[in-house]
């Protein structure tokens, strides 16, 4: 397997699945030479602290978000749609940390996320069979521009680059504040019921923070007013892709010393900085359900890099092969370094994650525990389109909770694919069904905008948080009431329309 010694471009001597066929590989050679030379896009530090922080979550002491679109596309990359996502995942995050009283870490499916992975190498449209768009970091979505160009992977760096600058900027200039988080918007949900939800936690934060200025806690330190920055003011905010192409991320695969602060030192006997090798592309990467082969090319180059990693569990993944890829990416069992994202669908799940989970255990290994309820819960509609029924999702989910619970564990998070997008009239997409709003098959082609996987809008993704929210506060009171009576007893017959059909 993956022995021996590990540079960052080792992985060539295996086989790598979902390879990228460049005509002219002269022209990638050289792109490649210049992505080399561009200045990182995250640092050591910021890798090493997500590693702490996915240790605390680990531990049961803060919970995981992860989440954002299935793909990100070039045009995309807008300031409305940037302050849109982060905004919707600020809200997000708000409603679990009220019903959870946990840190929440974010990671973002965003500044990175544009290659795509497919099953076959082509595809038929209309009259046509061309080359599969693999994502804009490869082809064009046009069925003429289906070329895989090197030229895109320079595109994707400087797109990647302008997202984080603009998340950076947002996030250090107060619009991620407790004081206002009505800034986030609630302004195109139709909810009625939604809408007092959220504002009730929003009087209730700005009560408990008129009530901390009154005793003194953060007085005159807004950093609107000319403060210093503090808790109240900003987040930690993470970015994250599949770690797909990896010409590409071996370009971006830098050796630095570990940071001090996380290295135990010995006065007496001082030795030179240990370094490592860092995926400086995102601070998290994921290995694919379709790329993870023991002896392949992914599992490879994943081993080698310091960055936490994620890889996809689905029920392909027999509970040996689990721990071998454990034993293999995690050799020496580092708290914070893995995390499990189980994605089986509703209706298999009951078949996979119990045994999965006792493997695990038995191990020894350090996980964190993610659900992604999207990915194997998708459909195909009347009208032919890709989508998701909210009511599946949360079924997998509840069942997710309640099996964690039956085997002595917990879910530490949640993996999503959900967009703040908006379109020129300021209404959310519809591209899953169900949820408060009763989105229905009619629906789905108003405003379905991914290219993609379809992905649940402002309204569901406030849905599910409030339901996880309360799945914790039940559980944080002590409520002796099943996993899914309590997800299901605050939204009540708003979820009525939401079953599988």
């Amino acid at each position: 397997m993956s022995e021996g010694t590990w540079t960052p471009d080792s992985w060539r001597s295996r086989p790598a699945a979902q390879d990228v066929e460049y005509p002219d590989r002269e022209h990638l050679s050289r792109v490649l030479s210049k992505i080399r030379n561009l200045p990182p896009l995250v640092t050591p530090s910021e890798i090493e602290r997500l590693r702490h922080q996915l240790g605390q979550v680990q531990r049961n002491e803060a919970f995981l978000l992860h989440a954002g679109d299935c793909a990100e596309s070039f045009d995309a990359c807008t300031h409305e749609n940037i302050s849109n996502k982060i905004g919707l995942i600020l809200s997000f995050s708000l409603i679990l940390i009220w019903g959870a009283r946990l840190p929440i870490v974010r990671i973002g499916r965003i500044a990175g996320q544009y290659a795509k992975p497919r099953s076959s190498a082509t595809e038929k449209i209309g009259d046509r069979e061309v080359t599969s768009f693999r994502g804009d970091n490869v082809n064009g979505l046009d069925p003429n521009d289906r070329t895989p160009d090197p030229e895109r992977l320079l595109s994707a760096y400087f797109h990647s680059t302008t997202t984080l600058n603009h998340i950076r900027g947002l996030l250090t200039s107060g619009f991620a504040s407790l004081n206002h988080p009505r800034d986030w918007s609630l302004s195109h949900v139709r909810s009625p019921a939604l809408r007092e939800e959220f504002e009730r936690i929003t009087e209730g934060l700005s009560d408990a923070l008129g009530f901390t200025r009154t005793i003194g806690y953060g007085k005159d330190s807004s950093y609107e007013q000319g403060g210093r920055r503090g808790a109240l003011d900003e987040v930690d905010f993470y970015t994250s892709h599949e770690g797909l192409m990896l010409d590409y991320e071996e370009a971006l695969t830098r050796t630095f010393p570990i940071p001090a602060s996380t290295i135990p030192t010995v006065k007496l006997f001082p030795r030179p900085k240990p370094t490592a090798f860092y995926n400086t592309s995102a601070h998290f990467l994921w290995i694919g359900d379709r790329t993870r082969q023991l002896d392949g090319a992914h599992v490879e180059y994943f081993r080698g890099i310091r960055n936490p990693i994620g890889i996809k569990v689905g029920p392909s993944m027999k509970d040996e092969e689990l721990i071998r890829l454990l034993d293999i990416v995690n050799v020496d069992k580092e708290s914070g370094r893995v995390t499990l994202i189980t994605r089986y669908g509703a209706g298999k799940i009951d078949n996979h994650l119990a045994g999965h989970i006792r493997a695990v255990q038995a191990s020894g290994h350090p996980v964190v525990w993610i659900c992604d309820p999207m990915h194997g819960n998708t459909l195909t509609s009347s009208s032919g389109l890709k989508t998701r029924n909210f009511g599946t999702i949360i079924s997998e989910l509840t069942s997710c909770m309640r099996i964690h619970s039956e085997c002595d564990s917990r879910l530490n998070g949640v993996s999503l694919e959900f967009t703040g997008e908006l379109n020129e009239e300021g209404f959310s997409v519809t591209e899953c069904l169900g949820g408060s709003m009763e989105l229905s098959e009619e629906q789905l082609g108003l405003r379905y905008q991914s290219f993609c996987d379809p992905r649940l809008n402002f309204e569901q993704s406030l849905d599910v948080a409030f339901l996880v929210s309360n799945y914790f506060k039940n559980q944080r009171l002590g409520s002796t009431r099943s996993e899914k009576d309590v997800l299901y007893a605050e939204l009540g017959g708003r979820l009525a329309s939401t079953s599988s059909k």
